[in-house]
């Protein structure tokens, strides 16, 4: 099967992407860091409201083209803890805006056959978040397609620290004196446990960093980082990211990629709703 036929090109410039796409040599995984919706705003001296509002817009268009090439998994960087920092009318917006996408879209979603993940400390958001994100999961919870992973108040940093305090706490309660941690136990208590590591990870407004997201997960991850910024990233730019994915080699650290280390997909399954239960 040719890509042309799961996803119909727009313009040329999809249509010479999408010949050169190899679905056998797709990612299993991709994870995107979303930046540059306030650079975005700025530049059309917008306010960062309406950058936000066009983040929503390209969200919605990667979601969809990765759902009709038969990604397994994609995972967006939607909120970070940091992003608490963030004056409280942007921060008040934001949660507005998640609210207003998850009713607007969840239909769609649902009919697609993508199921709902939700990954980071999602007790501390607003309860009126909260109860449309349980409601969203609740109706994906059976869907089959691709799983749509959202990092919300996440920080990769605090899921180790909350990964580290669930062994703690497993040990305290089991009475267990010889407990010795290895990279499958960390694994299995972080949020993302069950889901494989992200194969490429995908970087929006030309910033060489990874910015605190799933710092354990992507230790073997392809890094593509655009100048693109994020509300013009577009199905043509998924595209560009993919093909380039599949002129690398990967080889884990050996002379080959048969020497794929084992990733979290072999994990014990657990709740993501919350990362913490």
């Amino acid at each position: 099967m040719k890509a042309t036929e799961l996803l119909k090109p727009a313009n040329a410039e999809e249509a010479a992407s999408l010949d050169k796409i190899d679905l056998k040599r797709l990612p299993q995984h991709v994870a995107v860091i979303m930046d540059g919706n306030g650079r975005w705003a700025q530049r059309r001296h917008l306010p960062r409201i309406a950058g936000h509002r066009a983040g929503v817009k390209a969200a919605r268009e990667i979601i969809e083209t990765c759902a009709r090439l038969k990604l397994s998994y994609l995972t967006l960087y939607a909120f970070s803890l940091e992003n608490w920092r963030r004056p409280q009318a942007e921060v008040d917006f934001l949660m507005r805006l998640l609210r207003e996408y998850l009713k607007r879209e969840l239909p769609s979603i649902h009919k697609n056959n993508i199921r709902l993940l939700v990954i980071g400390r999602s007790e501390q958001l607003p309860e009126a978040v909260r109860k449309d994100i349980e409601q969203g999961m609740r109706m994906t919870a059976r869907n089959t397609g691709m799983k749509l992973v959202v990092a919300l108040n996440y920080g990769g940093r605090a899921e180790l620290v909350d990964a580290f305090n669930a062994m703690l706490e497993q040990v305290r309660s089991n009475g267990l004196s010889a407990f010795q941690a290895d990279e499958q136990t960390v694994s299995e208590h972080l949020y993302t446990a069950g889901l494989p590591d992200p194969d490429l990870l995908i970087r929006t407004s030309g910033e060489m960093r990874v910015s605190n997201f799933l710092l354990w997960q992507i230790a073997y991850a392809e890094i593509y980082v655009t100048e693109t910024l994020w509300p013009d990233f577009s199905c043509a730019r998924l595209l560009e990211a993919l093909v380039d994915f599949q002129k690398r080699e990967r080889r884990y650290g050996g002379l080959n990629a048969s020497q794929a280390p084992a990733t979290s997909s072999k994990s014990a399954k657990r709740s993501r709703w919350t990362g913490r239960g």
